[in-house]
């Protein structure tokens, strides 16, 4: 952004990124390419209307901190897109676990007093990759259905499947979480039998962690338990024990297999359509959250 503010340089970068750009748009796509001139007047009325908001956000976040601010940093992907901790080669480039807060900001890692996990009650996964709990068919579709899993950009489909508890495990651990939020809770509503991935099999050999090779990954068979669903509606609902004893129970049975605490529930898209389960981590962080929520 900052380029913005000196057009010599900017018009220095334009013209070395276009000479390369260029030739791939006309050889590769018989595109003619684009003009430095021309960019340059369309970046002249961005730089005007930024320049008052470019700053050293580094400096600025280091000037709150010593204000006394709090700082609460959102981060995007998920840990299975890690560039160093995610199932290689499909990942993103960039750090989509918790260190990516520091990394990423310039924030001082010693300044991240807590961490909050979030997890749909069940799994998705966008494009290609291993997913050894994955459901097609028709119970596939149900919860792709239920749980509107189409991509907010493109409309395309994410692939749908079971709990995998070994995984959330390996997510617990590298972003050091310190509590977990639920998502999605009514999406199962519809569902006979639930089941949770608790360990895989590879080659007869039983692994109750997720494997770090890329090429045992790829040929994980995941092993199940299963119980009985609730078959009884939970969108909407407010308290734990609005809920039927089934859903708690499986949140309970989510809790102990990923051996972090699950603080918040999620029972529609709508942000009063939340539980917080008192006494957790999230509501001492955050004493007023359930007015804010229901506010």
């Amino acid at each position: 952004m900052g380029d913005l503010l000196d057009e010599a340089l900017l018009r220095d970068k334009l013209e070395a990124n276009l000479a390369v750009k260029n030739r791939l748009l006309r050889e590769l796509y018989g595109h003619p390419g684009f003009a430095v001139e021309e960019l340059l007047r369309a970046l002249r009325g961005q730089a005007e209307r930024l320049a008052p908001h470019i700053a050293d956000t580094t400096l600025l976040l280091h000037q709150w901190l010593a204000e006394g601010a709090s700082l609460m940093f959102e981060g995007a992907q998920g840990t299975m897109l890690d560039v160093d901790h995610g199932t290689y080669p499909y990942i993103t480039s960039s750090t989509a676990t918790a260190g990516g807060a520091a990394t990423g900001t310039g924030g001082p890692p010693t300044r991240i007093h807590g961490v909050l996990g979030v997890t749909k009650a069940y799994a998705t996964r966008v494009g290609g990759g291993p997913f050894p709990t994955e459901v097609t068919g028709d119970l596939g579709e149900l919860i792709r259905a239920r749980g509107k899993e189409y991509g907010s950009v493109t409309g395309r489909p994410r692939r749908c499947g079971w709990f995998d508890a070994p995984l959330l495990r390996h997510a617990v651990r590298v972003n050091g979480l310190d509590t977990v939020a639920v998502t999605k809770l009514d999406v199962l509503d519809q569902c006979q039998r639930v089941r949770v991935g608790v360990a895989y099999r590879y080659r007869g050999s039983l692994l109750k962690e997720l494997p770090v090779e890329e090429r045992v990954v790829a040929k994980l068979e995941p092993v199940y338990e299963e119980r009985p669903g609730w078959m009884s509606l939970t969108e909407g609902l407010r308290a734990a024990e609005e809920l039927p004893q089934r859903a708690r129970d499986y949140i309970a049975w989510l809790q102990e297999l990923i051996g972090c605490e699950i603080c918040l529930i999620s029972t529609g898209p709508a942000r009063d359509e939340t539980i917080l389960l008192d006494a957790s981590r999230l509501t001492r962080w955050f004493p007023d959250l359930n007015r804010l929520c229901v506010g």
